[in-house]
């Protein structure tokens, strides 16, 4: 359909004054037909004198005048775009590694240049049409964040499953002429983009620097379901360890070079190294953060951090759900804050049953799996669980278990917290003051 439906208007706004309401659909801005929230954004981001064109649910047609404030937002949300479908086929791919039997999105395989501007999605650009690119070029959609994987053409068309596709340096190098900022991977798969082929791939990108910010080099993700599926070699303990040490040193040249952090060695490696991490000013002001890179050095600095501020709560016992890979510095921290508060803190490390043993990042965690881990387990007053665990907005686990059904199966308090360290501090607290208020009442 034409224009974009109007989802809620903020109270007060001018789209409010102007009578405009959810279920409205707006069609263009000065006279620009709107495909997406980014021609909108786009659209209305400099002039402070506009038209709207609105159509009613009706039918009815409005025009609309208004001059705002410079700045002054109008008001109006949208939903988000609905993502355009993956064409690859990778070897690696995780959705094809999905058991069946969980939530359909989880199935769905986007690769969208919209949703990596918007949310810093990871893209090929495999499927990038030479309109979509100009696009980006003319609307400045800048950062993207990009999936390279090799810089050889030949090797990059293999591991996406595809030929015929752009070479991607070609495409780069049209993004940073039009200083559009960048920030890249490789999904590390041993014996095929990695040596000599990692080289090229590194040297190429960083001869893109500064139009591309940063790479981050995290190791591909196997299931224990994948049927049919290429063979692949897992990176391992002693693969992990050969490479940090070849290449930390590598980031660090380059950070000297460069002038600032580049190259990102994902904090999974280090986990299965059993390496220490590098000091957290290597990671720089954590470009790939939300790609698993600086999560446990950022940790460690954060539970200084709420230790510091920690306070005594009381004197009962609560379960904390983590992943395998982290359940170290997270059992560390709840050693220390219990010290501190004055609770018992239990850390509990959930095996993931769904994906396998081989997959241990709490975002992973599935409801069915918490439950396996909890028999015969004492959870005491509540149960806290990190929100990367639940999907946002409908607090339910991967495997659809509902956070509600968890707590009706545990007869048990489920609480959820922001996944940080002074997140969990906050939690606890807030839950001590409702305990200790519900005892002084009984």
């Amino acid at each position: 359909m034409k224009g974009l439906l109007v989802e809620s208007v903020l109270p007060g706004s001018i789209a409010e004054e102007l009578e405009i309401e959810p279920g409205d659909r707006l069609l263009a801005v000065n006279g620009h037909s709107l495909r997406d929230i980014i021609d909108y954004s786009y659209h209305t981001a400099s002039d402070d004198e506009l038209l709207l064109e609105i159509e009613k649910p009706d039918g009815e047609l409005w025009e609309l005048e208004l001059q705002r404030e410079p700045g002054e937002p109008l008001g109006l949300t949208f939903p988000a775009p609905q993502p355009a479908r993956c064409a690859n086929n990778c070897l690696f791919c995780f959705v094809h590694q999905l058991p069946k039997g969980l939530r359909k999105p989880l199935y769905v395989k986007d690769e969208d240049y919209r949703l990596s501007f918007l949310n810093g999605n990871y893209v090929t650009l495999a499927n990038l049409k030479p309109q979509a690119l100009s696009r980006i070029i003319r609307q400045r959609l800048s950062p993207l964040y990009i999936s390279v994987h090799a810089a050889n053409p030949a090797l990059r068309e293999r591991l996406l499953g595809k030929s015929g596709i752009p070479p991607i340096m070609d495409q780069l190098q049209q993004l940073a002429d039009a200083r559009i900022a960048m920030h890249t991977q490789v999904v590390l798969c041993p014996g095929l983009n990695d040596g000599l082929e990692l080289e090229r791939t590194v040297n190429e990108l960083a001869g893109l620097y500064p139009a591309v910010q940063s790479l981050a080099v995290v190791p591909l993700g196997l299931t224990a379901h994948r049927q049919k599926l290429p063979q692949l070699t897992p990176v391992d303990g002693e693969y992990a360890r050969e490479f940090i040490k070849t290449w930390e040193p590598r980031a660090k040249q380059l950070r000297k070079r460069l002038g600032q952090p580049f190259l990102f060695l994902a904090d999974e490696l280090y986990l299965k190294a059993g390496r220490q991490f590098p000091p957290i000013r290597e990671y720089g002001d954590f470009p790939q953060i939300e790609n698993g890179v600086g999560m446990v050095p950022l940790f460690a600095r954060e539970s200084a951090q709420a230790l510091r501020r920690a306070r005594p709560i009381g004197s009962f016992r609560v379960t904390v759900v983590t992943g395998v890979s982290a359940a170290g510095f997270v059992a560390d921290f709840l050693h220390k804050l219990g010290q501190k508060t004055g609770l018992e803190l239990v850390p509990l490390a959930v095996e993931n049953r769904l994906f396998g043993t081989s997959v241990t990042v709490s975002g992973l965690v599935a409801g069915h799996d918490i439950l396996a881990a909890l028999a015969d387990h004492e959870i005491g007053t509540a149960l806290l669980l990190p929100d990367v665990m639940l999907k946002e907005g409908e607090g339910v686990f991967l495997d659809d278990l509902s956070r509600e059904e968890l707590q009706r199966q545990i007869g048990c308090r489920v609480l959820t917290f922001d996944s940080t360290p002074r997140g969990c501090y906050r939690a606890l607290a807030s839950l001590g003051r409702v305990v200790n208020r519900n005892r002084i009442f009984q």
